[in-house]
């Protein structure tokens, strides 16, 4: 365990910080499952999970939960699942 006053004060600062990202992670992983979910389902549902998913993985990005580019690449894949499964329902 620490022994400094400054190292003492860093343990308890990075306790809080993990369990804010695990909180996090746990919003985009349900939020990321919704979409998953509701790709095969009505169009509607599907499109309303998808912007919360992508509100999810935004608000943990701006927070550092997320790297950015992690968080875009995980909308962006989500948005082409959502695409192809309403291209398959058109056709």
């Amino acid at each position: 365990m620490a022994n400094h006053k400054s190292a003492l004060k860093r343990a308890r600062q990075s306790e809080t910080r993990r369990l804010r990202n695990r909180i996090n992670k746990t919003k985009v992983k349900n939020a990321v499952k919704d979409v998953r979910v509701a790709v095969s389902e009505p169009v509607a549902t599907s499109a309303e999970a998808l912007r919360k998913a992508m509100s999810a993985l935004d608000r943990a990005a701006s927070k550092g939960t997320l790297h950015r580019r992690n968080a875009s690449r995980r909308i962006a894949r989500l948005s082409q699942q959502l695409a192809a499964a309403q291209a398959a329902v058109a056709a």
